[in-house]
């Protein structure tokens, strides 16, 4: 049986699908009855922030696909998404009877953060730092769901880019990540799902134009990932809740990508 623990990041398209949710936590409850694999989840929820800065009338803008967080908007991010989007997805999972735990980068000493870019503000890059109390929680057959707001040395919030705070995540576990998206993995040419990447054969397929437009962005923040992890990751849908077995099982559904 597979212990190694399972870190699932959640893409913040799945967190406005209550259906895929509910389907989602169900297959974990039906899965934890009979296995003890840990798992945990790391979410971000971006649309969530959106929301609420658009009500406010406060500006979103984005500098190479990270959110600007002025030190007077952290507050309301940091609201979003450790409280708001934690609380849904925990509730979501005790609904399904699932027993999770909400939690941020900070507790227990999970990860390390630190200022990315002064231009940025208040966004962080998190590094793995003690992973003993979100192990010892999954021990007990706890789920932790993790937000992706962390700490400074200084006490103060941080906002940090979800897939980044998942990789940080894993190596604190010693877990195998997977991200959870919109998209099924790379397809081939025919439109075949292709199990397994390299990152050679990814930018000669990229190179071919067979992954194009926003999916170029995803495969390389994909293998950007699995070097820092120095182990094979997974992009699979969030879509197919009923592959989740399958996953949680250790194989494949998705398109893996091996540093």
């Amino acid at each position: 049986m597979n212990q190694v623990p399972l870190v699932i990041k959640l893409g913040g398209a799945a967190l406005e699908c209550n259906v895929t949710l509910e389907r989602l936590f169900s297959t974990i409850n039906t899965y934890q009855a009979s296995c003890q694999r840990p798992i945990l989840f790391v979410h971000g929820g971006g649309y969530l922030v959106d929301e609420l800065l658009e009500k406010l009338q406060l500006p979103t803008i984005k500098k190479q696909g990270l959110r600007v967080t002025p030190a007077d908007q952290i507050g309301l991010i940091t609201g979003a998404l450790a409280g708001t989007a934690n609380k849904m997805l925990q509730g979501q999972a005790l609904k399904a009877g699932v027993a999770a735990v909400g939690l941020s980068l900070a507790d227990g000493g999970l990860c390390s953060v630190s200022q990315l870019d002064p231009e940025l503000g208040a966004v962080g890059h998190a590094e793995p730092n003690n992973g003993s109390l979100v192990t010892q929680m999954m021990q007990l057959g706890f789920v932790p769901i993790i937000s992706s707001i962390g700490l400074d040395d200084n006490g103060n919030m941080m906002n940090v880019n979800a897939d980044q705070a998942a990789v940080a995540v894993a190596a604190a576990v010693d877990g195998e990540l997977v991200l959870l998206s919109d998209v099924s993995g790379v397809l081939d040419g025919k439109g075949n799902l292709i199990h397994q990447l390299t990152e050679t054969e990814a930018e000669a397929l990229i190179t071919q134009a067979v992954i194009t437009d926003g999916m170029i962005v995803k495969v390389r923040a994909a293998f950007s990932a699995a070097k820092a992890l120095g182990r094979a990751i997974e992009v699979a849908s969030w879509r197919y809740p009923e592959k989740l077995n399958a996953l949680l099982a250790g194989n494949s559904i998705g398109t893996k990508f091996t540093p």
